[in-house]
């Protein structure tokens, strides 16, 4: 037993941890529960761990997968439990595992989003004839400066229902090759349709898929 891999919540509070914040957090985390976690060698070591799939500041998740090294073996059916008496609110782990697949392999995203608007929602039958154009070019911000990303096909199976205050959305974005941020769905309607654009957003994670949508674990 070397490398495992955590599948945990992300929600709440704990929504608003950044991706680097959350990694010192998971470190004391571990730290708490007496989890033998493996470091770096050289002169400033570091804990092997690393989160499969960063997550936005903001974006709630109920699966997020963590890799991470140990140094001796440990009881996996018990070890959720026990961080979770020492997480904080809104880190809640799940299940632990030796992973048999890398985390190269994931390719989509199901996602949920729930549009607000502050005087009443469009129609969602205009949401979905948006959403379902041949072409969605959407502006972005990259590390290379401005570049636009086609949402056409990297963001598909588009489903909504009405919600207190607006409107309820699933969809399935790609994960990589290219990375969408379901935030972009909304940024699209800002620049295509702003008749269309809610007045607040948020979204969840639900779920992460190979290329042949076969639930990655």
């Amino acid at each position: 037993m070397d490398k495992l891999r955590l599948r945990f919540e992300k929600s709440g509070k704990a929504a608003y941890i950044s991706h680097l914040d959350l990694l010192h957090v998971v470190q004391r985390v571990f730290l708490r529960a007496g989890t033998p976690l493996k470091y770096s060698e050289g002169f400033n070591p570091h804990a092997i761990i690393s989160i499969c799939v960063p997550l936005s500041v903001g974006m709630e998740s109920v699966c997020e997968l963590m890799d991470f090294r140990v140094t001796r073996e440990i009881d996996l059916a018990s070890l959720p439990e026990e961080l979770n008496a020492v997480s904080p609110e809104g880190l809640r782990f799940l299940v632990c595992y030796e992973p048999a697949r890398k985390a190269a392999e994931i390719k989509w995203l199901r996602c949920e989003g729930l549009l607000e608007y502050d005087n009443g929602a469009p129609d969602i039958s205009a949401l979905a004839e948006f959403y379902s154009r041949e072409s969605l070019p959407v502006l972005r911000r990259t590390k290379r400066g401005e570049g636009v990303l086609e949402l056409a096909g990297n963001a598909r199976d588009f489903a909504f229902e009405p919600a207190e205050g607006g409107v309820r959305l699933r969809c399935t974005v790609s994960a990589a090759e290219p990375a969408v941020n379901p935030e972009l769905l909304v940024r699209a309607l800002e620049q295509l349709a702003p008749e269309l654009k809610p007045d607040f957003a948020s979204w969840k994670r639900l779920e992460f898929y190979d290329k042949d949508m076969t639930a990655f674990r």
